[in-house]
């Protein structure tokens, strides 16, 4: 039996037993205990702070608005103590009474001027903040603060991540887009935003673009690294949660605005962006504060990139060494292309959160948050063709090939993504029970209107290339840049559409007791997601009747390009009119457009049941949190079998589109235990055992099967050839079993230093394999499909220092270190970070280094595809005019790092990207 599964009726009975136990706990006395931790101006709230009732050894944690609360407290007078730290610890003197609440507001830094300049006004507010909850959180998690995105030339949530131990981001166009924990894909995380899981905009994906996040709207970011019961157990690397700003997280009111300006060395151009954010709290008849909060974002960004890549057609062959005779040897590629990029991103952020708090007891909120990213991209290429070994042979061997192919491409497309993120919630203290519930709704989206692709082709080029550089070297006579010699062969237009909806409700109950002296508490809840994932694709393909149009029709100026000779570039306006003129008279391939069409439309749906019961305990120096999950999963997909069959003897092609549809239902039973063990104030060691699962992508589990029959004639005899790409609605989830150890020193100054250790046994994971001998494809030759291929683990190490010096100086370095025992994709061996900067109450600055070893990505042509280890470096800096003033420069890729890709060996390009460096101008006005 699976460990990881379990019945329906061990869901019941959990929830149950539960509720039996819960209602068996006895009451404590009635008395309660609740405050705010402050500074001395009272216009700042300190969260993640320690709060602890010495004589009963009873401690909680300040929520972000800096409240605490102890409840049914026995009457007596007890020393109530405050650790934070980058401050002095803080004890006062109170008496509880029963059936009474006693309020006390906390100040700490009132007496250290210097210590409460840097918690209040300096970066290392942030960083204070973010270290304190890490410090006191019941699992092991890492958080970065908005004061701390702000330190960094960071423009979304993804690159605001890189900077924390374990973390890496996947790029697109030089920008980070996806964020991945400790060495595990971003599809197999889960990402949250106010509590809310967030869809992906993308079609076929599970990992949530979070380029589309700007970074001025969040308030902090979370990485769970281990799960408790109450958290979902899709997280096999990681949980990520965005928090955004809401009103309590200051006192009063608040405001701020930016305005900045932008230059990419690459395109030459120049991009604004502007934001800002309003804070109050209002108050209200009858005891009521009403907090709001808003933030607005905006930036349009022009830049580009330069590519030149190999892509797939790799292949190996025999060449003739011209001096000794002999035979060796080569790898080299069919197909090498040149691209030119130009893009244009537009990000526009708002968020909108209300809170009603009634007292310190009843909490409500409203939190919204909107983001649309808009990608405008034109794309110029030049596509090198060696159609066989003999050429390939030829060209290595000589360095060139006579009557070779050449095609001239572009790529037109303007593709929009939001997402829309709304949860409405609330928690309630009554009698002995502690509630807190939501309900939500999310929506993601991607649009990709009217895209145009176009293929001009010319033949009879003598055209070469030397292949064993990270740039391939490319060479062509002089009429492969005539314009004249390539005409019109292919047009595509599209029409997608994917979306992904999510609808929850949650609610939790919790109660505390007192067991032997020890203080407790039991938790239990329940969860429902209702999500669907849909994607339609609207594909018309034209292969003809083009009124003999040529390239030169279009022509444009020699673009900027600086990895080889370019030749002449398309226009874009030109070529849009001339189709939208002259479609109707175009020959449409109606088999192919409906292959590509209903092949990649499909609508999954997924609902999700989930349960939990957890107990959390202080016993002496030991905080244990141990507990159960249950989620069943009841997933659909609805799509489309679509058959091409060819028939060379008749000369006929026909398309059959027959629809699919599977369910799949699935449950698993997931225990975990969390233990943080102080040793001292300043000494915190921790241990988790935990199990999570990751659901498979949509695009892999989708209901689609794309069906190729050819029939020919082969010396007389009739020869019938059926491929297959099909999805695989039956695949089973990741599961992962997690072991993770770390120690945490706290110096009493703002910084820490942890070493940690974790393993992961995933098993079911997920793999592209050729099926068709598997006995359920008799007469295919070749069938390939997603399956579940086994298992996988990696065993790593994470080491992190942080400081904040006396003198200003600020150093933190990290670093993650994984052996792997199988190429797990997007598996990077080391992660690492280093930050030098230095601060004082005038200037701060950063220069800061990402490094991401070499990761496997997939395999192609029966040969691995590598991503090039990635080193950037960013400097940021700032000068405050006043405490209500700001103005920074940025530079960001200060060494021009690209993205390079490569098979097999480092000799042998599948990708080489180039990006630039990027310089920004802005300044900051707020009302701290």
């Amino acid at each position: 039996m699976n460990p990881f599964k379990t019945s329906p009726f061990i869901k019941s009975s959990i929830a149950l037993a539960c509720c039996g136990i819960l209602y068996a706990t006895p009451a404590l006395a009635d008395g309660r205990v609740q405050g705010r931790i402050t500074d001395a101006s009272q216009s700042v709230y300190f969260g993640g702070a320690k709060v602890s009732v010495k004589e009963l050894n009873l401690n909680t944690v300040s929520n972000r608005d800096g409240s605490f609360s102890f409840n049914k407290l026995p009457a007596g007078e007890y020393t109530l103590v405050v650790d934070y730290i980058g401050a002095p610890s803080v004890e006062q003197k109170i008496t509880v009474v029963d059936s009474q609440v006693f309020t006390q507001q906390i100040i700490i830094g009132e007496q250290q001027e210097a210590i409460d300049n840097i918690i209040v006004y300096g970066q290392s507010a942030g960083q204070a903040g973010a270290i304190n909850r890490q410090k006191n959180a019941d699992n092991l998690k890492s958080v970065v603060s908005a004061d701390s995105i702000g330190q960094f030339p960071d423009q979304n949530a993804a690159e605001a991540l890189q900077r924390l131990p374990g973390i890496f981001i996947a790029r697109d166009q030089g920008e980070g887009r996806f964020v991945g924990i400790r060495g595990i894909d971003p599809n197999l995380n889960n990402v949250t935003v106010n509590g809310l899981n967030v869809p992906s905009p993308e079609a076929g994906v599970r990992s949530v673009a979070m380029d589309v996040l700007p970074s001025e709207l969040i308030q902090s970011l979370e990485v769970s690294k281990t799960v408790t019961p109450d958290m979902d157990a899709s997280a096999v690397g990681g949980s990520i949660e965005v928090k955004s700003l809401s009103a309590f997280d200051r006192a009063g009111e608040s405001y701020s605005f930016t305005a900045q300006g932008s230059y990419n060395e690459l395109e030459s151009k120049t991009s604004p962006k502007l934001s800002g954010s309003y804070t109050n709290i209002y108050q209200l008849d009858n005891g009521l504060d009403l907090g709001v909060a808003t933030a607005v974002s905006w930036s349009k960004r022009e830049f580009g990139s330069r590519n030149i890549e190999t892509g797939s057609g790799w292949s190996t062959f025999e060449v003739e060494d011209a001096a000794t005779g002999d035979d060796f040897e080569m790898f080299g590629a069919e197909e090498i292309e040149q691209r030119h990029y130009q893009i244009t991103r537009e990000r526009l952020g708002a968020a909108l959160n209300l809170d009603l708090h009634s007292g310190a007891t009843d909490k409500y909120y409203l939190r919204t948050l909107y983001s649309d990213f808009s990608d405008d991209e034109y794309r110029l290429s030049n596509e090198y063709k060696f159609s066989d070994g003999k050429q390939l042979a030829s060209t290595v061997s000589s360095g060139s090939f006579t009557d070779a192919e050449m095609s001239r491409n572009t790529k037109d497309r303007y593709e929009e993504q939001s997402i829309l993120s709304m949860v409405l919630g609330g928690e309630n203290q009554l009698s002995d029970w502690f509630i807190e519930y939501n309900v939500g709704y999310s929506k993601s989206e991607e649009k990709e209107p009217n895209r145009l692709d176009a293929a001009f082709t010319g033949s009879g080029f003598d055209l070469g290339y030397v292949a064993q550089v990270d740039v391939p070297l490319l060479s062509q006579s002089a009429d492969a840049h005539d314009l004249s010699l390539f005409e019109l062969d292919t047009i595509e237009a599209m029409n997608n559409v994917s979306d992904d909806q999510e609808i929850s409700f949650k609610v939790d109950f919790s109660r505390d007791f007192v067991w032997q002296n020890n203080n407790g508490q039991f938790k239990f809840g329940f969860k429902q997601q209702n999500r669907e994932k849909r994607n339609d694709a609207r594909v018309a393909i034209y292969d003809g009747d083009f009124s003999g149009a040529l390239a030169s029709d279009f022509s444009a100026p020699v673009p900027d390009y600086d990895l080889g000779d370019f030749g002449p570039g398309l226009n874009r306006t030109a070529l849009q009119k001339f189709v939208a003129e002259n479609k109707q008279s175009f020959a449409f391939n109606s088999n192919e457009s409906q292959v590509e069409s209903d092949g990649q439309s499909y609508v999954s749906n997924e609902d999700i049941t989930a349960a939990y019961a957890m107990i959390s305990m202080d016993i002496d120096k030991l905080h244990v949190v141990a507990g159960v999950r249950y989620e069943g999963t009841q997933f659909e997909t609805r799509g489309n079998q679509v058959e091409l069959v060819v028939d060379d003897i008749n000369d006929t092609e026909t398309v059959t589109t027959t629809p699919w549809q599977v369910s799949k239902d699935y449950d698993y039973f997931l225990p975990s235990l969390n233990l943080r063990y102080n040793m001292s104030d300043k000494l915190v060691t921790r241990f988790a055992y935990t199990n999570t699962i990751a659901r498979p992508t949509f695009s892999d589990s989708a209901a689609y099967q794309l069906i190729e029959t050819e029939t020919s004639e082969e010396d007389g005899v009739q020869v019938t050839e059926r491929k297959a790409e099909v999805g695989n609605p039956d695949l089973d989830p990741y599961e992962s079993m997690n072991l993770d150890a770390s120690i945490e020193y706290y110096p009493g100054t703002i910084g820490v230093l942890s070493a940690g250790i974790f393993y992961k046994d995933i098993d079911n994971f997920i793999i592209q394999q050729e099926v068709q001998d598997n006995g359920d494809w008799d007469g295919f030759d070749e069938v390939v499909q997603m399956v579940n291929g086994g298992k996988a683990s990696l065993t790593g190490i994470e080491l992190n220092w942080n400081k904040t010096f006396k003198s200003g100086f600020v150093l933190g370095a990290n670093g993650t270190f994984i052996d792997a025992d199988d190429k797990l994709p997007n598996q990077a061996d080391t992660v690492a970070n280093i930050i030098v900067g230095y601060e004082n109450n005038a200037i701060s600055t950063r220069l800061s280094a990402s490094y991401k070893s070499e990761s496997y990505q997939f395999d192609d042509a029966d040969m691995a595809v590598y991503e090039d280890s990635h080193m950037q470096l960013d400097f940021s800096s700032k000068y405050y005019f006043n405490d209500t003033m700001n103005v920074y420069f940025n530079a960001t890729n200060l060494t021009d790092e690209p993205m390079y890709l490569y098979h097999g060996d480092k000799l042998y390009n599948y990708q080489y990207e180039s990006y630039g460096r990027t310089f920004e101008l802005g300044f900051t006005f707020s009302s701290l």
